[in-house]
């Protein structure tokens, strides 16, 4: 006989529903209204309509250029950072020790870059790269290497993508340290037998336990990155110049800079519909690398 279903436990989700609803739909809707209103202070709005939408996603307008230049950058270093936290990442977690006392201490020390809040991280490094006191922007600077973080553009692109690698980094490791703690002790041994090389270790053994935990950090770290904004505002304020702006830091200098609602709503709305679509074609994509060998599988579980 069927246990009757008990409805009754769905008035708990209600409290929680409410919640999401008036944190995220609310302020969606109105983002959404922004966007199709123009104003001109006194908080008086004019209808708009599609206006701002148009202007953003045409090249020749001011705003589409605008958001194209920013979107590229925010594209470059999401890249850039994937392309060095990722190897890295997976290279120290292979380093961290599997047994004994140092386990503990590296899984510490691992993960104290990712209790530091963002803004501490860019004062941090805002005066870790001063040329002046900071030990980093000393050093270069007397290395004979022009470095300087808020006039040079090199410089601050070095910085700050220094400073996330140094943030982000460890997130990737545990990650991989995870999935490597999940392979058999005997698939070592096997390998150990028929006389593996590492490298035939790595690509037999962890790297197929490393997909699924790699999917999951590749995903973080993007839409992490596609959308930073703190640590590069107290670095360099977006500059020198526009050169470290993102969409995100433009964004808040067209809304409360220059208090142009709707140019900013509409401009968020396809950013966050951008970074959606990206995402859910990228997880897509990762999760069927492996469809062919799915159905051979379940014949080999049904034998």
């Amino acid at each position: 006989m069927e246990k009757p279903l008990n409805n009754r436990a769905w008035f708990l989700v209600m409290p929680v529903a409410l919640i999401v609803a008036f944190n995220a739909i609310l302020p969606l809707m109105t983002v959404v209204n922004y966007s199709v209103q123009d104003t001109f202070g006194n908080n008086q709005f004019f209808w708009n309509g599609t206006g701002w939408f148009k202007d953003l996603l045409d090249p020749n307008a001011e705003l589409g250029g605008r958001f194209l230049a920013a979107l590229g950058r925010n594209v470059s270093f999401s890249l850039i950072i994937l392309s060095i936290e990722v190897p890295l990442g997976i290279l120290v977690s292979l380093c961290m020790p599997k047994k004994g006392p140092g386990v503990a201490a590296c899984l510490v020390i691992m993960a104290l870059p990712l209790l530091v809040p963002w803004n501490v991280v860019g004062t941090i490094w805002q005066i870790f790269a001063r040329t002046d006191i900071g030990l980093l922007g000393w050093t270069v600077s007397h290395l004979g290497i022009n470095y300087n973080y808020t006039n040079e553009f090199f410089s601050a692109w070095f910085t700050i993508i220094l400073m996330d690698v140094w943030h982000w980094t460890s997130l990737i490791a545990l990650l991989c340290y995870a999935g490597l703690k999940s392979s058999p002790d005997a698939f070592y041994q096997a390998a150990r037998i028929d006389g593996a090389s590492r490298w035939s270790v790595f690509r037999a053994i962890e790297l197929p336990k490393l997909n699924r935990v790699l999917l999951i950090g590749v995903l973080l770290r993007f839409m992490d990155s596609f959308m930073i904004y703190t640590e590069p505002f107290v670095v360099t304020g977006g500059g020198p110049g526009n050169s470290t702006t993102g969409v995100s830091i433009d964004l808040v200098k067209i809304a409360l800079g220059q208090f142009d609602l709707g140019k900013a709503a509409a401009m968020s709305i396809v950013y966050n519909l951008i970074i959606l679509s990206t995402c859910w074609v990228f997880y897509t994509v990762m999760t069927n690398v492996d469809a062919p060998d799915r159905p051979r599988d379940a014949k080999d579980g049904a034998l």
